[in-house]
């Protein structure tokens, strides 16, 4: 065969697409029983495959990566993605947040259309092959229903993914087989993950499961409003998410992170000592937090967890340093969830190891796509477009191996 894919999820499957179209006969290989498996599960709640916003805002995003990123996302950019989403039948909308979504919502109708186009053009699937390696003749080896099973191919495409979700395929256990040849490969992390806290066992029975909604989350200089879920043994939820980067760093760095809420941003600290000055009669704390500061029982029940780390009882703060508490409130953070439970992974093959065309420079021939690549982005469409975008490139970079190579 001219090319082997390894890896069903968006970034092998854009790259067997243009490798397809370019005239090069393609077989792609997953070692799970069927394909985008991960891709069904990000669509779960509603499939965001991209974003709205100008490309400079966009590209911003990628943080650390953005100038290596930016070649593959300017030659594809969310406008091309949405017109390839539309070509398969699946036209693309705009919501409020500026997130880009198929109409029909879900993943599956676009991955159906997608395969059944896939198959039309002549690529080929190999499912439950699992990867382990090259022979020492430079073949591919998998490990397949059927035993050991050896594949020679003229060039191969790199798109196991990272090490998030390993139940629906990605397990990260390529980065072995790299190294072992000299690639390097940044560790990989939890991204876009929740974090641990040290909840009191009162407030872990009584508000597990329940959202903080309306909330300001703070870290260093970024601010982000949204929400959070309060899970048993920490924070989870789209707030923290998109904090997760420089929360991991600093627990990474300081085996802990100070992140702050503003229960009530809407309300400065004047406005809400007024409301908190005015005489409560025979009214309870909890009923004046209610009330008078419009605090959900789970916001009372982190500033009453806040005021226990601190050593300090709410009944005997002021209402100005009340209202401050309820527009800071300090949470440690002292770990990260388990990668296995998080929605991406951060790390993967260094940038310096591929050249421009997304070929590992180590090894002539291979190139790798998606999140296997050493770069993180939140949610929001980030991702996908990403691996769509990285995937469209190592196909490019492939077919003009191929080109190159058309002799031997």
């Amino acid at each position: 065969m001219d090319a082997a894919i390894i890896g069903a999820g968006p970034a092998g499957l854009m790259a067997a697409e243009v490798l397809a179209q370019g005239g090069a006969s393609v077989t792609v290989f997953d070692a799970m029983p069927s394909a985008g498996r991960k891709f069904l599960m990000a669509g779960r709640g509603g499939l965001n495959l991209t974003h709205s916003e100008p490309l400079p805002q966009f590209l911003a995003r990628y943080r650390e990566a953005t100038s290596r990123l930016d070649p593959a996302i300017t030659a594809f950019p969310p406008q091309c993605l949405r017109e390839w989403s539309e070509a398969l039948g699946q036209p693309t909308f705009v919501g409020t947040s500026g997130r880009v979504f198929p109409q029909a919502f879900k993943a599956s109708p676009l991955l159906r259309a997608w395969l059944r186009r896939l198959n039309a053009s002549g690529v080929r699937f190999e499912f439950r092959h699992r990867w382990q390696g090259w022979d020492d003749d430079g073949r591919l080896m998998f490990r397949a229903p059927q035993g050991e099973r050896v594949v020679e191919a003229r060039t191969v495409v790199l798109a196991l993914g990272g090490a998030s979700w390993p139940r629906l395929g990605s397990d990260g256990l390529w980065t072995e087989t790299l190294a072992a040849r000299g690639v390097f490969v940044s560790p990989l992390r939890s991204a876009n993950c929740g974090f641990t806290v040290a909840w009191s066992d009162v407030f872990r029975s009584r508000f597990e499961g329940q959202p903080l909604k309306g909330a300001a989350w703070s870290f260093g200089p970024q601010t982000i409003r949204g929400e959070a879920m309060v899970t048993r043994s920490g924070l989870e939820g789209g707030a923290i998410y998109a904090l997760s980067a420089d929360l991991r760093e600093a627990v990474v760095t300081s085996g802990e992170a100070i992140l702050h809420v503003a229960l009530r941003p809407g309300l400065d600290v004047k406005q809400l000592a007024a409301r908190l000055s005015a005489p409560r009669g025979k009214q309870s704390l909890s009923n004046v937090l209610r009330k008078a500061a419009q605090l959900s029982p789970v916001g009372a029940g982190l500033l009453q967890e806040a005021a226990i780390a601190a050593g300090a009882s709410l009944s005997s703060l002021s209402p100005e340093r009340l209202a401050t508490l309820i527009n800071a409130v300090p949470i440690k953070l002292t770990g990260t969830a388990p990668i296995a439970r998080a929605i991406s992974s951060a790390g993967g093959i260094v940038f310096d190891e591929l050249d421009a065309d997304f070929m590992i420079r180590r090894l002539p021939g291979v190139f790798a796509a998606g999140e296997m690549l050493d770069w993180e982005a939140p949610t929001g469409g980030y991702l996908l477009q990403a691996c769509f975008a990285t995937g469209v490139a190592a196909g490019r970079g492939a077919l003009h191996w191929l080109a190159q190579h058309a002799a031997s």
